[in-house]
């Protein structure tokens, strides 16, 4: 199973890239079934994200990143570099993704994908709003043509 997970929030305009992306490609699976695939919008829920990742052989991440680079620059990178297990803490808020991939591998073991890539893009506007900026929507094009090309390579080799 090929399991793509969109984080963020859709109140804080650029954000909410990995989210629109996941929802994006819940239309394109609507319409282009691939029954080895499920897409999921976990929003800021990184509970959500161990779990729905539970049994994937591959995962993908993408959401949005804040690092001071250039607005709209794509970063993909392998998961065990981001991996982060979380502090120790009484609010499920502060679980975030990266605490899910460690606490996900550690809990779950062998039922937890090993082959995770992570796609970031970098924002432009984290302010409250409902619009991507449009640098960060030419890119989060990008990834969804990037991500649909994994889609349809993991079902042409997993049938």
């Amino acid at each position: 199973m090929l399991t793509i997970i969109g984080c963020g929030n859709l109140n804080r305009c650029d954000d909410a890239v990995g989210v629109i992306i996941a929802q994006r490609l819940q239309q394109y699976l609507a319409e282009n079934p691939h029954p080895h695939v499920r897409v999921y919008d976990c929003g800021t829920a990184g509970m959500e994200v161990m779990f729905q990742a539970r049994g994937s052989k591959k995962l993908v991440i993408i959401d949005a990143s804040s690092t001071n680079s250039e607005a709209g620059a794509i970063f993909k990178v392998p998961g065990k570099e981001l991996e982060a297990l979380p502090e120790p803490s009484y609010n499920l808020h502060d679980f975030r993704w990266d605490n899910a991939l460690a606490a996900g591998r550690k809990i779950f073991q062998d039922e937890f994908p090993e082959d995770v890539t992570v796609y970031l893009i970098e924002a432009a506007n984290l302010s409250l709003g409902l619009e991507l900026s449009p640098v960060i929507q030419r890119a989060a094009d990008r990834v969804f043509e990037e991500v649909v090309t994994i889609i349809c390579n993991w079902s042409m080799v997993n049938y």
